[in-house]
């Protein structure tokens, strides 16, 4: 974990391509750099998938937006992906006004996010599911008796 006076960031490595990142407190022009750096290393260490837990983020200025969208860029670099979750309602209207909450997903929980992640990651014919050439996931023959 690092942390200042102003903000801890603690990293959960879930797998060598995947990290929840914690974020508290204000997250302004004092605190943006540190948190910039901490989400550059993870992609340095090849974690090209970002989950910030920001349920404990109560102020946010135009810094912390700048924050999000360099890593928001730097993730789809290396083809990945910032998803942002348990945002707290402050940040949440923060977003949405500048219409970062169209371009990053948002999700509920960082549990959440992950599975969200998990679902993107799957064949396109498995997400719902069924196995590709029948909705019910078996064949039958053109010449079955029914």
């Amino acid at each position: 974990m690092v942390r200042t006076d102003e903000l801890s960031v603690e990293v959960s490595v879930i797998d060598p391509q995947v990290a929840v990142v914690v974020v508290q407190g204000d997250l302004d022009a004092e605190t943006g750099t540190m948190l910039h750096h901490q989400l550059a290393n993870q992609l340095v260490h090849g974690r090209q998938h970002l989950v910030l837990d920001l349920r404990a983020v109560p102020f946010m200025d135009s810094s912390g937006l700048n924050v999000l969208i360099r890593a928001c860029n730097d993730t789809k670099r290396v083809d990945g992906s910032l998803r942002l979750a348990a945002v707290s309602p402050v940040v949440l209207r923060l977003l949405d006004l500048t219409g970062l909450s169209v371009s990053m997903p948002v999700h509920a929980s960082p549990e959440e996010a992950l599975f969200a992640l998990a679902a993107a990651s799957l064949p396109q014919g498995s997400q719902d599911g069924t196995a590709s050439g029948t909705a019910s996931g078996t064949e039958t023959s053109p010449d079955a008796v029914e």
